[in-house]
């Protein structure tokens, strides 16, 4: 057969083994090519007599398929390029999702067994792809994931997942999986009936099982089928549907037109025959596809994601680079967090503190960490031993000597930083990179205890490193493109997407994030009830009301760093908010998380209740609009970072959304916060914030790069176009 995408071999027995090896790629995914690949090899086996059976399997080492291949959906949505109507586009996308369906049924109706031997990752329509044969064999490794995670970009499961997952273990089981995106590993997927066997050779395993007669019809085809637990309109399934959507709408509060979907999917679909199901999901597939919160999140959390995880920002004159040895300066928490992740990846770290027990408490902090993954089984002893024995906790700053990268983690203040910066720098090899983990010190300034402030960048982790995946890079005024290499290669190797920004007071990150609890603060000072400010920051798409974030940074670190500020800035005056963080810390010694005493009582980690006497600061509150609260919410910040292009603080949009949203949990059903503005419209969105402007101060003027922009009817993708990636 004349394939492009599977590797066919027909042994002795009749049984044809299908390889998946998508040309070009360094992972399976499921493009056009490989459906019209699947529809040639059904057809085939259905019509041969020397065919007994099918074993579909994946040709490549790393995986058996990643999904849909994202990157050439909406060219295919499209209609290849044609010019079409927008009825005419919707209809191409719907035959497109079809195409899928008919060949997968394909599969599943062609009269002889078919096997899918999963030898690694099979996600999306990877996973579905196997749902749709008769029997489904899956190495013996704990490190193969499967699942339907399409609801993380926004999507739904498009090639039958909504339909026959629940159909194989009931719309219980199923419901959780679809709709928070999980991934489970064999033997979890052989509990959940998802898969019929774990073995060593699934090959072999599905070769055996065509060999022994197997009926070769999926059990939704036979006439006795019944749906495990019961159809949506069965006692069971009723309470299903009910307390699922009850539970859905806590959660997302609406925000995230997939999951809804996904609800009708399964709810629509139990109801009625498989090929009708089918047509249904390929309605809603496409419905969601015509979605704005869909585009952007399959931009901004799959295809700029990938781009940055890549290298997009790395400067392609630069050759590359390889940290294997770190010197971190810090051994306290972040300092720990750093090192974990790095002697994870396989780099050797000298962990300085100022003594040898602080310096050795930061290793037992990464010790615990994986402990912690042991007791969860995600790590061993034997790995935790291999982790530990590359940390070196020193206090002498000459066993940086031979180390590629410096990163700073020491406390926040500019003369303890000049300090270590030059008793590290004293010893440093001169090709060394040195790197200062600050959230809103410049780096500038920063670099002038150094001497070498053309090698001197910012490395901002975010807190806890081993859970947060972003780093924020900031160049320096004298920062050349070496650094810059250096520190997205590290980035790179220790698996963080990085994004570049340049040097400002706060960078980009902390400066926008800053916004959302200054705004919180505000309503606060105008009288909105507290539960209510907590309630619409949620409600909005943030992790976090603005007063728990606040108290998880620290209260009196928020009063610090609002009176560092002011001095910094020549502010003089009373500042309202200044003096409510003042009465809170000062007056009532309540610090946030850190001493269970914030705008929260708190019982260790678990938060109570709003501490009541808050409510003795004002002698009346008030309820607001909910609509306007949430776009106050959304609109400072994403201003924020309007103002962060106009003054070159940021220049590439996928590191404003991808940053957004990685980095302080900007709604990500908007896809960031320039692809909020850009979906709103600029001449809408200016509007809007001069509206707010008027009603609630100058914080909300909207920038001249704004008026421009809606002049001229630009967007930030169209007027700051994506640098390509580099070779």
């Amino acid at each position: 057969m004349d394939l492009k995408n599977f590797k066919w071999d027909q042994d002795a027995d009749g049984i044809v083994t299908v390889a998946l090896d998508v040309p070009g790629r360094s992972m399976n995914v499921l493009t056009g090519g490989v459906i019209a690949d699947l529809a040639a090899i059904s057809a085939k086996v259905a019509s041969d007599a020397s065919i007994k059976g099918l074993v579909i399997t994946s040709g490549k080492p790393n995986g058996f398929c990643a999904g849909a291949a994202l990157d050439e959906m909406e060219g295919a949505a499209g209609g290849g390029g044609q010019k079409l109507s927008p009825q005419e586009a919707l209809g191409a996308r719907f035959n497109g999702v079809m195409q899928f369906h008919k060949a997968q049924r394909a599969l599943e109706t062609c009269g002889k067994p078919v096997a899918a031997a999963i030898n690694g990752l099979a996600l999306g329509g990877g996973l579905e792809i196997t749902l749709s044969c008769h029997y489904r064999a899956v190495q013996d490794n704990p490190k193969i994931q499967l699942g339907l995670p399409e609801v993380k970009v926004g999507l739904l499961p498009g090639g039958g997942g909504t339909q026959r997952l629940p159909r194989l273990m009931g719309a219980m089981a199923a419901l959780p999986l679809i709709l928070q995106g999980q991934t489970v590993n064999p033997q979890a997927a052989l509990g959940m009936k998802m898969v019929h066997a774990v073995v060593a050779d699934p090959v072999a395993e599905c070769k055996r099982w065509i060999k022994s007669s197997p009926v070769a019809v999926q059990p939704w085809d036979q006439k006795d089928f019944k749906i495990p637990g019961g159809g949506p309109y069965s006692p069971g399934g009723g309470q299903v549907f009910t307390m699922g959507n009850a539970m859905l709408r806590k959660e997302s509060y609406g925000n995230y037109p997939a999951q809804i979907y996904i609800m009708d999917c399964v709810y629509e679909g139990l109801q009625v025959p498989i090929d009708q199901a089918l047509r249904i999901e390929a309605t809603y597939f496409v419905k969601l596809l015509g979605r704005p919160e869909s585009r952007n999140m399959i931009r901004t959390l799959f295809l700029s994601m990938q781009d940055l995880g890549k290298g997009a920002r790395r400067p392609h004159t630069e050759a590359p680079t390889d940290v294997k040895t770190l010197g971190i300066l810090g051994a306290g928490v972040m300092g720990s967090g750093i090192a974990y992740v790095s002697a994870l990846s396989g780099v050797d770290v000298v962990l300085v503190d100022t003594t040898i027990g602080k310096a050795n408490a930061g290793r037992d902090h990464v010790a615990g960490i994986l402990d912690k993954a042991i007791s969860r089984g995600r790590s061993t002893p034997e790995k935790k031993a291999e982790v530990l024995a590359r940390i070196h906790p020193t206090a002498d700053f000459g066993d940086l000597k031979n180390v590629d990268l410096v990163i700073e983690a020491v406390f926040e203040d500019r003369a303890v930083k000049a300090e270590a910066t030059k008793k590290a720098c004293a010893v440093l090899k001169k090709e060394a990179v040195f790197a200062s983990n600050t959230s809103t010190l410049p780096i500038t300034g920063l670099a002038e205890a150094s001497d070498r402030p053309a090698a001197f960048i910012g490395i901002h982790f975010f807190s806890p490193v081993e859970r947060m995946p972003l780093v924020e890079i900031i160049m320096g005024k004298q920062t050349k493109d070496h650094a810059l290499a250096v520190a997205i290669d590290f980035a790179k190797k220790i698996r963080k997407t990085p994004i570049v920004v340049n040097d400002s007071r706060g960078f980009y990150t902390s400066r926008c994030f800053g916004t959302y609890t200054r705004e919180g603060m505000a309503m606060l000072l105008e009288g909105i009830n507290p539960a209510m400010i907590e309630n619409v920051g949620r409600m909005s798409g943030m992790p976090m009301g603005p007063l728990e974030v606040t108290d998880s940074v620290g209260i009196d670190t928020a009063l610090k760093v609002t009176r560092q500020t002011r001095k910094d800035l020549g502010q003089t005056g009373n500042d309202p908010g200044e003096q409510l963080l003042s009465w809170i810390v000062e007056k009532n010694g309540r610090l946030g998380r850190k001493n269970n005493k914030g705008f929260y009582d708190y019982d260790g980690s678990k938060r109570l209740r709003i501490w009541p006497d808050l409510f003795k600061y004002k002698d009346k509150w008030h309820l607001a609009d909910v609509k306007e609260m949430e776009e106050r919410f959304l609109t400072i910040q994403a201003l924020e970072a309007a103002r962060c292009f106009e003054e070159g603080v940021i220049t590439d949009p996928r590191d404003a959304d991808v940053g957004s949203i990685l980095g302080w949990g900007f709604a990500p059903f908007t896809g960031g916060t320039v692809s909020y503005i850009d979906t709103i419209g600029a001449k809408k969105f200016v509007e809007r914030c001069e509206a707010f402007q008027k009603k609630f101060g100058d914080r909300f003027k909207p920038n001249q790069l704004l008026r421009d922009m809606a002049a001229k009817g630009e967007t930030f993708y169209g007027r700051f176009a994506p640098q390509k990636q580099a070779a």
